[in-house]
């Protein structure tokens, strides 16, 4: 039996009811030990009196009374049968936040989101078995990142929050900022880039070509695509700190916006070539040095409104391994710039 225990609640719980909350921390307990406890005022929210249906928030002080104790646990089996230890580990992992309804991850570059040509087996949508966290159904991708491409995905919980997640990302009510290196630094230096996008075709046929805006309409299969940016620091004319917003939301758009201005993202040999020399038209998209070879492009962050609770919800990711040196080596700080620059658009 435990004595009296008071919790303070993780901000990876907010949102959470506070049943399930204490029957995660305790499996022993069970519903109707938790009701009743909740009735005779033993268990308190903050100090006052609570329901097991009241939600949980992070900093909240939960007051729990003297418990059973648990169990010796059986021999684990394993949870995610077909997925290697290693994947399942790496997967949970990157779990930025979550609660009842949706799961953030920080997607780690070189993974790709689903499978498909030339993807393999082993990517987000085939590892989501590991981040059911308890659910009887494993969460659903409601957006994609390029393979290449790390940063913020979001996953829905249940078919419900997949709907109305999948419908605030085609009515373009989500906001996603993203960091990006270019060879070279976009002039100006703030704007938005409105070329529409086509596939080329033949051998590279996911590679997009640039149509000007006057010839989206007469052009076969263009589709229209918008995309702010705003340099946020540069490294003479060599490289730049570039943010992003995809207005639209086109296969590889900020890779091919940035190259058709001349200043190819950094690592991104289909839109920058594969060398460092200036290829006349830009950058190459390798800058050399200690500079990473792998492509510099990360989803920093996401805001949109929570499809349950209506609250504003905003998550960042922080960078990968390889983006993180290379602003070492630029000199630059994640703080020096502001969470949004074009706020004030």
């Amino acid at each position: 039996m435990t004595g009296v225990q008071q919790i303070t609640v993780g901000a990876d719980d907010a949102e959470m009811r506070l049943d399930r909350w204490l029957k995660r921390l305790f499996p022993q307990i069970t519903q109707g030990m938790v009701e009743k406890s909740c009735r005779k005022g033993e268990i308190r929210l903050d100090g006052k009196r609570c329901a097991a249906s009241d939600r949980v928030q992070p900093g909240m002080v939960v007051r729990i009374p003297p418990l059973p104790d648990a169990p010796a646990p059986a021999p684990r089996s394993p949870v995610t049968p077909g997925i290697p230890a290693a994947d399942a580990e790496m997967i949970r992992a990157a779990v930025l936040w979550k609660d009842e309804h949706v799961i953030a991850l920080n997607k780690p570059p070189g993974l790709p989101s689903q499978g498909g040509s030339g993807q393999g087996e082993r990517h987000v949508d085939g590892l989501t078995p590991a981040l059911m966290f308890g659910y009887k159904e494993r969460p659903v991708l409601v957006h994609r990142l390029d393979k290449d491409t790390s940063g913020v995905l979001l996953l829905a919980r249940t078919p419900r929050v997949a709907r109305r997640l999948s419908e605030a990302f085609r009515s373009r009510t989500t906001r996603k900022i993203y960091w990006a290196v270019t060879a070279g630094v976009p002039t100006p230096p703030k704007g938005t880039i409105r070329y529409g996008l086509v596939k080329m075709g033949g051998r590279d046929s996911e590679k997009m070509r640039c149509i000007h805006p006057d010839k989206v309409d007469s052009t076969p299969d263009a589709k229209r695509a918008t995309t702010d940016y705003a340099v946020l620091d540069r490294l003479g004319n060599r490289a730049a700190w570039v943010g992003l917003v995809p207005i639209t939301g086109r296969t590889h758009q900020l890779r091919a916006h940035m190259a058709e201005l001349g200043t190819p993202i950094a690592g991104d040999g289909k839109y920058g070539g594969s060398g460092q020399e200036n290829l006349g038209d830009g950058w190459g998209a390798h800058l050399g040095g200690e500079i990473s070879r792998k492509l510099h492009l990360h989803a920093r962050r996401i805001t949109f409104e929570h499809p349950v609770t209506g609250k504003m919800m905003t998550i960042e990711a922080p960078l990968p391994e390889h983006m993180a040196r290379t602003w070492k080596t630029m000199g630059w700080k994640e703080t020096d710039v502001p969470a949004d620059p074009f706020e004030d658009a």
